[in-house]
C-alpha cells in the first residue's frame, strides 16, 4: 500500500496524538485517584509535542491539543482550565525557532541540543499557561507554581527525547527520513559486480 506523503503525515501524527491523549489520561486519572496529596505533576506532553515538532513541524499543536483536552476532561476541569491548558500547550510551538535557527540535524544529533529545545518547549508551555490565566483573571505570581509543581514533567521529557534520539528515525524529520531511507534501499538494491569483473574465471 502506497501512502501519499499528506496520508502518511496524517496517520503519523493522529497516532502520536492518540498515544499522548491515553497517556494523559491514564496519568491524570491515577494523579487525582490515588495521588491527591501530592503537589507535583507528570504530563507526557512536552514530551510527545517535541518529538511531533522534530518529525513534522508545526503540526505538533496537534498532539499540543488532545494533550491539553486529555488532561483537562481526565480531571475535571473547568471551562478557563480547558483554556489555559489547551491554549498554552500550543505555546510550545515557539521551540521551532531553535529547530529553524539551528537545524533540525544539528538539533537530533546533539545531546545539548536536545536538551536545549525540550526545555524551551517546557518553558514555552508553562509561560502559555501563565499569560492565559493571567488574561482569565490569574495571578501574575502563578508561574512560579506552574514551573514548580510541573518539573517533574520536564524531567520525564529530557529523559524520553533524549532516548527518542537514538531510535532510527523516531527523533527525526519525516521527509529527510523517508528520503534517506529511499537512497538506501535503492542503494542496497544496486547489484554488485565486483565478483564478475575481478573474481575467478
Amino acid at each position: 500500500m502506497n501512502l501519499s506523503l499528506k496520508q502518511y503525515r496524517m496517520i503519523d501524527v493522529g497516532i502520536m496524538t492518540m498515544i499522548l491523549v491515553a497517556a494523559e489520561a491514564v496519568i491524570t486519572t491515577a494523579a487525582r485517584v490515588w495521588f491527591q496529596a501530592e503537589s507535583y505533576v507528570l504530563s507526557p506532553t512536552v514530551a510527545i509535542v517535541c518529538i511531533v515538532m522534530m518529525r513534522w513541524g508545526a503540526y505538533a499543536a496537534v498532539p499540543a491539543l488532545g494533550g491539553g483536552l486529555a488532561l483537562c476532561i481526565a480531571s475535571g476541569a473547568s471551562l478557563q482550565q480547558f483554556a489555559v491548558y489547551c491554549i498554552g500547550n500550543c505555546f510550545a510551538l515557539a521551540a521551532l525557532a531553535i529547530l529553524k535557527r539551528k537545524g533540525k540535524e544539528a538539533v537530533r544529533s546533539k545531546a545539548s541540543l536536545t536538551f536545549m529545545f525540550t526545555a524551551e518547549a517546557f518553558i514555552a508551555v508553562q509561560v502559555g499557561r501563565w499569560l492565559v490565566g493571567l488574561a482569565l483573571g490569574g495571578s501574575a505570581g502563578a508561574i512560579v507554581t506552574l514551573i514548580a509543581t510541573d518539573s517533574l514533567s520536564l524531567l520525564f521529557a529530557a529523559v524520553t527525547v533524549q532516548l527518542a534520539r537514538r531510535i532510527d528515525g523516531l527523533f527525526e524529520d519525516q521527509i529527510a527520513y523517508l528520503i534517506r531511507t529511499q537512497a538506501e534501499r535503492n542503494k542496497s538494491q544496486i547489484p554488485d559486480h565486483g565478483d564478475t569483473e575481478y573474481g575467478e574465471v
